[in-house]
């Protein structure tokens, strides 16, 4: 699946993207349908300690996801989302096979 990564405002590590490119790829086990996938990193400037914010938004035929998570990481707040993800792409996938 081909993944953009957008870091705001930051320059995003490589491992980051790594671990992002391989959680996402897991999700075409779910919904073999996906096109791509873009991922917007953000730092929010507040005193909180969970100011780290990961959007993702999954392309597929027909729709789009899209899921927030704020975290005090972005691997927490990646993996939260993607399994957010997994379970919209389940109910896709039932969906789309209950009209074939």
């Amino acid at each position: 699946m081909k993944v953009n990564v957008h870091a705001v405002n930051f320059t995003v590590d490589g491992k980051l993207v790594d671990f992002i490119q391989e959680r996402m790829d897991k999700l075409e086990k779910y919904y073999d349908k996906v096109v791509s996938s873009d991922v917007f990193l953000k730092v929010e400037k507040t005193s909180d300690k969970e100011n780290k914010i990961v959007e993702i938004k999954v392309h597929v035929p027909g729709d789009d996801f899209m899921v927030k998570k704020q975290c005090k990481t972005f691997e927490e707040a990646t993996e939260q989302s993607a399994e957010a993800l997994e379970r919209l792409l389940v109910k896709r996938k039932e969906k789309v096979r209950t009209h074939i």
